[in-house]
């Protein structure tokens, strides 16, 4: 390899994350920092990495996409028969990271996983691009293909079957995480990084800082 990461250095900045400046309710927190990093203009300011661990508690981390977000809770789609759905089927807790390099910051969140109802699934599928409700008949996710011309094949079968009105295929749908803590890093310099954690506690929000 002709670069040592031992030499990859980046200094931070920031202003920092004070306990007078976070918001008491962790919810509007992430907000906050969400909608700032939308305005600094990362690519997708929504995209996650979701872990998840199977029984045996082997682990598993990849990266999705946000697409809700409330009091209740974090919420993703996917192929139910995917490898992290039958892991959320088999253990269903999660965790999820944010990160947004452009402002040197990072979200954790942990929690118990749920289901979302199926009007739910059916609202968001309807509203996804042509393309991509296709994709979603065509790829039996997390499982072997012979090759990309079987997956290209497969994808136009279903475009000449479903034309422009593609239902949502029975194994696909949404979860949501439910919080229990959060913890929000913003990096300073001399890696004397800020993170605060709020943990739930008696139906209300515990917050403690950590050490870097």
């Amino acid at each position: 390899m002709s670069v040592d990461p031992r030499t990859l250095r980046h200094s931070y900045d920031s202003e920092g994350l004070s306990e007078e400046r976070a918001a008491e309710d962790p919810f509007d927190q992430f907000a906050r920092w969400f909608e700032e990093a939308v305005t600094a203009g990362h690519v997708e300011p929504n995209a996650m990495a979701l872990a998840t661990a199977d029984r045996g508690g082997r682990p598993s981390v990849r990266m999705m996409l946000l697409r809700g977000f409330d009091r209740r809770g974090f919420s993703f789609y996917t192929n139910l028969e995917s490898r992290k759905a039958l892991e959320l089927a088999e253990n269903p807790r999660a965790a999820l990271l944010f990160f947004w390099d452009r402002q040197h910051r990072q979200v954790r969140v942990e929690g118990p996983v749920e289901r979302l109802p199926e009007d739910d699934a059916d609202a968001y599928f309807e509203s996804r691009p042509l393309g991509h409700r296709l994709a979603a008949w065509a790829s039996s996710q997390s499982r072997p293909v012979a090759g990309r011309a079987e997956l290209e094949a497969r994808w136009r079968a279903f475009a000449e079957r479903f034309g422009e009105n593609v239902p949502r295929p029975p194994w696909w749908g949404g979860f949501r995480l439910v919080p229990e803590r959060f913890e929000f890093w913003q990096g300073r310099a001399n890696r004397l990084h800020d993170r605060l954690l709020y943990v739930r506690e008696d139906g209300g929000w515990r917050r403690l800082r950590l050490q870097p």
